[in-house]
């Protein structure tokens, strides 16, 4: 059976190009999932903030090992999996859905096209699933190098909490992505509170293991406090980050073509950090 979506012919050739540009402009940011933390939901639900506060719309492709899955229409039609849930972020549960866009050469790469047709309203596509999901949608195929040129606009966000097996599930994800994808350049965000004696630790620890061992990079590492109010604005440095991700500031590969912070702490936990270190 054909799960791909069957959709119609442009009625004009003025539509056929409104769809190349709207599928031009779609930010792809792959989040890597960790199932060995509590609050993963609301880390999502803060890097939409980020980019909607930047006024972009973000479709939330949820692919993870804990997510709902796929409603039954989305194996047919895949727009209609897509729930609205604001003027600004959209929703597919997706687990176990990518599977079905996997071509003889073990590649997902074709989904993220078919999700570009099926919502051309979105700025941001963001896919939270399983590393070994983002290796298979990133891979070494021709399709996917090909992909690559326009999905990997931003570099492979990792979530990790600051407990010893999120951190260890986190560098596990690291290891696949950059052994299997070749993706060498990766951001981390850190569910933990401003004042955590561990986090710095953590932090330095997954940069150093990444580079030495590795052989590639953890750019930034952006701390997020999962008990702050989900009404507030994101803090500076998400803002910085999606602002990043939306000029599309790393090129294929993950390639990075500008300059920013390596970490992005929050006053309170800099001013911790300092006094415990002194």
């Amino acid at each position: 059976m054909n799960f791909s979506r069957s959709a119609p012919a442009p009625l004009d050739q003025a539509d056929g190009l409104r769809r190349l540009f709207a599928r031009a402009q779609i930010r792809v940011v792959p989040v890597v999932s960790n199932p060995h933390m509590a609050f993963g939901g609301v880390l999502l639900e803060r890097i939409c903030t980020a980019f909607a506060e930047q006024g972009a719309h973000v479709v939330v492709v949820d692919a993870s090992e804990r997510a709902p899955a796929p409603h039954e229409v989305s194996l047919m039609e895949l727009r209609e999996g897509i729930e609205p849930l604001s003027s600004h972020v959209s929703y597919l549960a997706a687990r176990g859905l990518l599977l079905r866009y996997v071509d003889t050469h073990g590649s997902t790469a074709n989904f993220v096209s078919h999700l570009a047709d099926a919502a051309p309203h979105a700025d941001v596509v963001l896919i939270h699933a399983s590393a070994i999901d983002h290796c298979r949608l990133l891979g070494r195929s021709a399709q996917a190098r090909r992909a690559r040129l326009w999905a990997m606009d931003a570099r492979p966000l990792l979530l990790v909490h600051d407990h010893p097996s999120s951190v260890t599930h986190a560098y596990a994800s690291l290891k696949l992505l950059t052994q299997r994808a070749e993706v060498m350049v990766h951001d981390i965000l850190l569910g933990a509170s401003d004042f955590s004696p561990r986090a710095p630790r953590i932090a330095e620890q997954l940069r150093s293991c990444t580079e030495h061992f590795l052989g590639a990079v953890v750019r930034d590492v952006l701390l997020l406090d999962p008990a702050t109010d989900p009404h507030q604005s994101a803090p500076p440095e998400m803002r910085w980050w999606a602002t990043d991700c939306l000029k599309g500031s790393a090129g294929p590969g993950g390639r990075v073509t500008d300059d920013g912070p390596a970490y992005a702490w929050s006053a309170p936990f800099v001013a911790a950090s300092a006094e415990q270190n002194s």
